[in-house]
C-alpha cells in the first residue's frame, strides 16, 4: 500500500516544565516525556517506567500537562521505553491505565509483551515501537505491528536510502531521530552498563560507558591511537539539512533526542527543524543562517554530523578526541604571556565568554581540561591575548597548537529568551473564521481548528440595521483577526452578511473572545477512554506446560571460529552453533557439522538492514537450524521455516513471560532470555512458561556494545567503510583496554557491525542446580577469543558438573583458572535482598 504524504510533526525532548513551555513555543507537534508513577506503583527499584529517570512528570500532573498541551495543539507522548520484570506486571498494568485516563497522545514502548497488554487495555491509545525495539528493516516494523504498534522510531544508524526503502515496503507510522546524542550501539543492544556497572541500559540506567576512553590492541600489540582515545564516543546527530529528504520519503516523525538538556537546547533545536519542515513541506530551499547553526552547535554539540543518515564513514562518526560538550571552535592556541594566553581566533571572543583549551596530550596528569570564563582580550598583533581570572588556567598545561573551543555564549541566552521567557503564545495555530450576520438575528461566529474541531457562539442580542457604515469583510478580518494573547491566528475567514448590519466593535470583541475561549476549552478535553485491566486475562490465556519428566541437560556449545569448531567436534557437545564473521565458510562447516553426527545452528546477525535481507534465504539454504538474532528476522521467517528449528537469542530481549510466550508462539522451539535478567529471575521465567523453553547461557562473554561503527575500519585502515577498508577484521585480532587493565575483544559481523565482548567469561556455575529444578535443560556455552584447548575444557568441565562429578564451587574454580583475566559472575548476580516472585498468579 503506498504510503500517504503527510508533513512530518516536529517531536522535541521534554525533561521538566522549562523544556516543555520552550517546545511549545518554538513550534514543536510534539513532545515526548517520561512519567514517576505514584510511590509503590512504578518499577521494582523504584523508578518510572521510562529510562530517564532523573527527569519527568509525576503522574498525578499529568492531566494538567496534556490539557495544556492539547490547548496549544501539542501532542504529548509518554516513554514507556523499558524492559519490564514478571514482579513488575502489576504495577505496570495499574500505570497504563492511569496514562491512559489521563489523555496521553501515545505510548513509546520498549517490551513487545507490555506493548500488547498496552493495546490490550486501551485500544485507542496509540502504540510507538521505541528506538530500544531496535527497528532496522520493514519487518521489524511490521512485528511491532504485530504486537500493537501504529508507528515505529527507526535505529539511528539508518541511511536515507534504508529509510526510503523501509517506507516504501510498509504503511505503518515512521519516526526517526534528527538531532542530538548518539549512542555508539544499537539501542536496546548496549549490556555494557550490566556487565560493568549492575545496571541497565534496557532499564534507563545507562552509565555511559562508551564515553570512556580505551587502549587499542592489534595482534596483543599497543596501537598509537594520538588524541583518539575516546573510540566509542560518537558525534552528536545534526540532519538539518536531510529534512527535505525525509519529507519527500514520507517520514511521519522527525525527533530531537534531549530529555537531559535545557530549555535553551530545546527551543533552538524545534525552532531550527519547526522551519526546516516548514520550508521543505513548502517546496522552499533550506534557509538556516550561518548563524543559526553556529547557535545549534553552541548550545549543545560533541561535535555535529549527519553521520549514517548521509551514509556511512568510520572515520568521522567518532573522532574519538573528547567525549563530552564542545560547542564552537573559536581558534588555536599560538603561545603563552605572563598573563594569558596567544590565540590566533577564527571567531570573535568577548568577555563573559567560557573557554576550554583541548589539550593534544589526553594523558596529561588528572586528564583535567583547562579552561574558564574570559575576563579580557587584547589585540597582540595578529593574535589575541585572552586573559581569565586568577587561578582559573595554568599556562603550564596549556601548549601551542590546542584548538579553543566556546563551550558557553552569554548572548545565547538573550537571543532564545523570547521563547523560553515567553509571557504570551509565540507559536500559534491556524484557525478559520466563519461569520454570520443577518438583520434581526443573533450574529454568530464559528472557529474551526488545524484537526477540524468547531465551535460556535453567539451574541445575546440580535444585529440591528445600520445607521451609518454598515458591517463589511475588511472590518470582520480586522477585528476578528485581533488574536494576540490567544494560541491561535487567523487563516481565513468567511462571512454570511444579509442586510446592511452594524454591531459594535465591543461586541465584536467579545464574540472572538468567546470563540477562542470555547475552542480552547473544546481542545483541552481529553479523549474518552475507558481503559480496563487485561493482565489477568493475558496470563490466563498463558498455557503452561504440564510437568513431566526432567530432561537430561543438553550443552549447546557455539563456535567462532574453525579452529573452536574443531575443538568442539572432539568434544561432542549436544549441539554446535556457528557465528563466524564472513558466510563462505558457513556451508561447508555446517556439513562438517552433520557428518560428525550432531546437530547444527547458525547465528543470525543482531541487525538487519533493508539490503541485507536476503541474507534469510542464504541461512534458510543451509539446511541448519537458526539461532535468531533479529526481530525483524523472527518476522520475515514467519511461514517461511516449517523444517527448521529456530531458536530466539537473547537480543530480542526477552525479559517477562508475556514476551517470551508471545516469542516462542511466531515459531521458536527455545528462547535464551534477556542478560537484563538475573540468574533468578531466569529461574522464575522457567518456572512460569516451563523450563523446557528456556536456553540460556551458562557461559560466555557478555556483548557489551554492538555498533554499527567499525573500529577495525577507523584504526586499521585509511577508508570509509567495507567497501574500501581493505577488510582487516578478517586479519587481525583486535581489543580495547579500559582504565582498569582488562582486556575486551572486539570481533565484526557479516554486515561489518563491531561487538565489544566482556574480556571475562561469565558463568552461571553458582546457578546451574536451581535452573535445573526448573526443569531448564538447555545450556549454551558461548565462545569468542577462547583457544580450542580452552573450548574442549570449558566443555569438558560443564559436562562433568551436569553428571555430577563436580560441584559448583569446583566448576567455578576450574573455569576461572582456565581464563587469563578470570571470570565473572556478571549479569547473573542476584543481590540478596531480592526477595521472591509473588506478584503473579500460578498459572
Amino acid at each position: 500500500m503506498p504510503r500517504a504524504r503527510v508533513k512530518p510533526e516536529v517531536m522535541s525532548p521534554v525533561g521538566g516544565q522549562a523544556q516543555l513551555r520552550a517546545a511549545v513555543e518554538a513550534g514543536a507537534d510534539a513532545v515526548f516525556f517520561g512519567v514517576n508513577p505514584a510511590r509503590g506503583e512504578g518499577r521494582a527499584d523504584g523508578a518510572g517506567f521510562h529510562a530517564r529517570a532523573k527527569v519527568g512528570f509525576d503522574l498525578e500532573a499529568l492531566p494538567d500537562i496534556m490539557r495544556g498541551l492539547h490547548a496549544r495543539g501539542v501532542q504529548g507522548f509518554v516513554t514507556f521505553n523499558v524492559l519490564v520484570f514478571d514482579r513488575e506486571l502489576r504495577q505496570a498494568e495499574r500505570q497504563l491505565i492511569a496514562l491512559a485516563e489521563a489523555g496521553v497522545d501515545a505510548l513509546i514502548v520498549q517490551d513487545h509483551g507490555v506493548a500488547r497488554l498496552a493495546h490490550e487495555i486501551c485500544p485507542d491509545l496509540p502504540i510507538h515501537g521505541s528506538t530500544q525495539m531496535s527497528i532496522t528493516s520493514a519487518e521489524g516494523a511490521e512485528l511491532a505491528r504485530r504486537f500493537g504498534a501504529s508507528r515505529v522510531v527507526l535505529g539511528r544508524e539508518l541511511s536515507l536510502r534504508d529509510i526510503e526503502r523501509i517506507a516504501a515496503a510498509t504503511d505503518i507510522e515512521l519516526e526517526t531521530f534528527v538531532h542530538g546524542a548518539l549512542c555508539v550501539s544499537y539501542s536496546g543492544q548496549c549490556f555494557s552498563s550490566e556487565a560493568w556497572g549492575g545496571r541497565s541500559a534496557n532499564r534507563g540506567q545507562c552509565a555511559q560507558a562508551c564515553r570512556l576512553p580505551y587502549d587499542l590492541l592489534v595482534d596483543g600489540h599497543e596501537r598509537d591511537l594520538g588524541d583518539a582515545r575516546y573510540l566509542l564516543s560518537p558525534g552528536d546527530l545534526y540532519a538539518l539539512h536531510q529534512v527535505p529528504e525525509l519529507v519527500r520519503i514520507g517520514v511521519d516523525c522527525l525527533k530531537i533526542e534531549g530529555r537531559y538538556k535545557d530549555a535553551e537546547f530545546v527551543a533552538l533545536t524545534t525552532a531550527a527543524y519547526r522551519k526546516a519542515v516548514d520550508e521543505a513541506w513548502a517546496g522552499l530551499s533550506l534557509s538556516v543562517t550561518a548563524e543559526e547553526e553556529r547557535d545549534l552547535e553552541q548550545v549543545y554539540s560533541r561535535g555535529l554530523g549527519p553521520h549514517f543518515m548521509a551514509g556511512t564513514n568510520h572515520q568521522t562518526v567518532v573522532r574519538g578526541r573528547a567525549p563530552r560538550h564542545r560547542g564552537v571552535r573559536v581558534g588555536t592556541v599560538r603561545g603563552v604571556t605572563e598573563r594569558g594566553v596567544l590565540v590566533e581566533l577564527d571567531e570573535a571572543v568577548k568577555p563573559g565568554d567560557g573557554l576550554v583549551f583541548d589539550p593534544a596530550n589526553w594523558r596529561a596528569p588528572e586528564g583535567r581540561e583547562e579552561g574558564g570564563f574570559v575576563y579580557q582580550v587584547n589585540p597582540a598583533g595578529t593574535l589575541s591575548e585572552l586573559r581569565f581570572g586568577r587561578g582559573a588556567v595554568d599556562p603550564r598545561r596549556v601548549r601551542e597548537g590546542d584548538p579553543v573551543w566556546r563551550t558557553h555564549d552569554p548572548t545565547l541566552a538573550a537571543r532564545v529568551r523570547p521563547l523560553v521567557e515567553a509571557a504570551d503564545p509565540v507559536h500559534t495555530r491556524a484557525v478559520d473564521a466563519h461569520f454570520v450576520g443577518e438583520v434581526g438575528q443573533v450574529p454568530a461566529l464559528s472557529l474551526t481548528d488545524e484537526a477540524g474541531r468547531c465551535v460556535t457562539v453567539t451574541l445575546p442580542e440580535p444585529l440591528s440595521a445600520a445607521r451609518n457604515r454598515a458591517l463589511d469583510e475588511a472590518t470582520l478580518r480586522e477585528q476578528l483577526g485581533k488574536l494576540g494573547g490567544t494560541p491561535y491566528h487567523l487563516r481565513t475567514l468567511t462571512a454570511e452578511l444579509t442586510g446592511a448590519g452594524f454591531l459594535p466593535v465591543s461586541a465584536l470583541n467579545a464574540l472572538r473572545r468567546d470563540a477562542a475561549a470555547a475552542l480552547t476549552a473544546l481542545r483541552e478535553q481529553a479523549p474518552a477512554r475507558q481503559p480496563q485491566g487485561r493482565l489477568d486475562d493475558a496470563l490466563r490465556a498463558l498455557a503452561r506446560p504440564a510437568p513431566g519428566a526432567a530432561a537430561a541437560p543438553r550443552l549447546h556449545a557455539l563456535v567462532r571460529t574453525p579452529e573452536q569448531l574443531d575443538a568442539a567436534l572432539a568434544a561432542r557437545p549436544d549441539s554446535i552453533t556457528l557465528d563466524y564473521l564472513e558466510l563462505y565458510g558457513l556451508k561447508p562447516s555446517v556439513e562438517r557439522v552433520k557428518a560428525a553426527g550432531l546437530p547444527v545452528r547458525v547465528a543470525s546477525p543482531r541487525i538487519l538492514k533493508p539490503t541485507e535481507q536476503n541474507l534469510q534465504k542464504f541461512l534458510l539454504s543451509l539446511g541448519a537450524g537458526i539461532l535468531v538474532r533479529s526481530g525483524g528476522l523472527l518476522e520475515g521467517l514467519q511461514g517461511q521455516a516449517a523444517d527448521t528449528e529456530l531458536t530466539g537469542d537473547f537480543s530480542l530481549n526477552a525479559a517477562n513471560l508475556l514476551t517470551t510466550r508471545a516469542l516462542l508462539d511466531l515459531g521458536l522451539a527455545r528462547l535464551t532470555p534477556t542478560y537484563d535478567l538475573n540468574a533468578q529471575q531466569i529461574t522464575e521465567l522457567a518456572g512460569l512458561v516451563g523450563g523446557a523453553a528456556l536456553e540460556p547461557v551458562a557461559y560466555g562473554h557478555l556483548p557489551v556494545f554492538h555498533t554499527e561503527h567499525c573500529v577495525f575500519c577507523r584504526f586499521l585502515s585509511e577508508g570509509t567503510d567495507y567497501t574500501n577498508c581493505g577488510h582487516p577484521c578478517e586479519s587481525h585480532r583486535v581489543a580495547l583496554r579500559d582504565e582498569r587493565g582488562r582486556t575486551h575483544p572486539v570481533m565484526a559481523d557479516v554486515g561489518c557491525r563491531n561487538t565489544v565482548f566482556e574480556g571475562r567469561p561469565q558463568v552461571a556455575g553458582a546457578h546451574l542446580d536451581a535452573w535445573r529444578a526448573a526443569d531448564v535443560a538447555d545450556f549454551r556455552l558461548e565462545f569468542v577469543h577462547e583457544t580450542p584447548e580452552q573450548v574442549g575444557e570449558v566443555i569438558r568441565l560443564h559436562r562433568a558438573f551436569l553428571a555430577g562429578d563436580l560441584s559448583a564451587a569446583d566448576l567455578e574454580r576450574a573455569l576461572d583458572t582456565q581464563m587469563d583475566q578470570g571470570v565473572t559472575e556478571g549479569s547473573l548476580f542476584v543481590p540478596h535482598d531480592f526477595g521472591t516472585l509473588d506478584a503473579l498468579p500460578v498459572l
